[in-house]
């Protein structure tokens, strides 16, 4: 027998292990009525054994915490294109999303850990360089690059989910329809919350914008401060679905909401600034397709596909290839293979 500490004392008051099957069980007492429930391996493409004592829903938890996609995302836009030590990158977005959905998933008695892996999983089908980089891609896929899909139906494929934590991941976004679990749902409106949060803290950061310019209706309601604004839409929600029943947020939250994401397009997102950071993006990115559909020997994942000129199986390893990059490697392609100039590649912009 080994302990961790040579003073170690701490027990756990008893001999036995807790089962799945027996957490299973408990959750037919704990959930809510129309929780989901984690019964044995989970619904999945390939079918595997159960594991001994982690639902389902934890192991698709535990496989996108250790995928290759999600730490990438610590290396991929949020807002700012080479972010400072305190902005947002794509990772920390997820891991804000991830707290605001279970805390609302927890107090409304549904499944957490379906929640979690939703929440961690949601934007893992994101290119370099944040949304421009659907722009970008979208022309060389047949239905254009769409970060959830792409996400749930290709970078996470290999981890071989279950089909509500890949539906959750698909239709998180509200252009989507709606996902099939009441879980899937609580993480659309948490990254709503968390992005329109978190994105105005660090705009308010880099001096962008001010506190005060936010507009009265969510000064009123929510505050200047992150935390009072998103406890206030937790709480917006929480209320309206105590009342309803329905995964929602009362009238004068959401309200408040929408004005907050408005202010954040005309202010952070739509500033010319920030289009021109996105329009360079887009030229670098396009650029790296371009020459890989022109020398595939030089995309390590397409040495192994047949080099028909742009067959559609070619382009989607490359556009896979090129959008599983985190924004310094594909800026750090074009400068090597493409010969750009630091002075056509996006650039960090510092505004104070």
């Amino acid at each position: 027998m080994r302990f961790a500490h040579s003073d170690s004392h701490a027990t756990t008051g008893a001999h036995n292990l807790i089962s799945r099957d027996e957490r299973e069980d408990r959750e037919n007492n704990l959930l809510a009525p129309n929780a989901t429930r984690s019964i044995g391996a989970g619904a999945r493409s390939r079918p595997e054994e159960p594991d001994a004592f982690r639902t389902c829903f934890e192991r698709d938890r535990d496989r996108i915490l250790h995928a290759a996609a999600f730490r990438r995302l610590a290396g991929k836009t949020q807002v700012f294109v080479f972010p400072d030590d305190h902005q947002r990158t794509r990772l920390t977005h997820a891991l804000e999303v991830a707290q605001v959905a279970t805390a609302i998933s927890r107090a409304l008695g549904l499944n957490v850990a379906l929640t979690e892996a939703i929440a961690l999983g949601h934007d893992c089908g994101h290119g370099p360089g944040g949304h421009a980089s659907e722009d970008a891609l979208s022309p060389f896929i047949d239905g254009g690059y769409d970060h959830a899909q792409w996400g749930a139906d290709v970078t996470l494929t290999p981890l071989n989910l279950c089909r509500e934590t890949l539906d959750g991941i698909r239709n998180h976004s509200w252009s989507r329809p709606a996902p099939m679990t009441p879980e899937g749902e609580v993480v659309s409106w948490a990254d709503r919350i968390a992005y329109v949060c978190h994105d105005f803290e660090d705009a308010v950061d880099a001096r962008v914008v001010h506190a005060n310019d936010l507009p009265s209706v969510v000064r009123e309601r929510c505050g200047t401060s992150r935390a009072k604004q998103i406890s206030a839409f937790i709480g917006g929600m929480l209320d309206a679905t105590r009342q309803t029943g329905r995964i929602a947020m009362s009238l004068d939250m959401a309200e408040a909401l929408g004005a907050f994401r408005q202010f954040n397009y005309e202010a952070v997102y739509l500033r010319p600034e920030s289009q021109a950071q996105a329009a360079s993006v887009i030229r670098v990115l396009q650029a790296l397709v371009e020459h890989y559909a022109a020398h595939p020997s030089s995309c390590p994942a397409a040495r192994n596909v047949p080099a028909d000129a742009k067959s559609p199986e070619l382009m989607r390893v490359i556009v896979e290839y090129v959008g599983g990059m985190t924004d310094r490697f594909a800026f750090q392609q074009a400068r090597c293979l493409l010969e750009w100039k630091e002075s056509d590649l996006p650039v960090g912009i510092d505004f104070r």
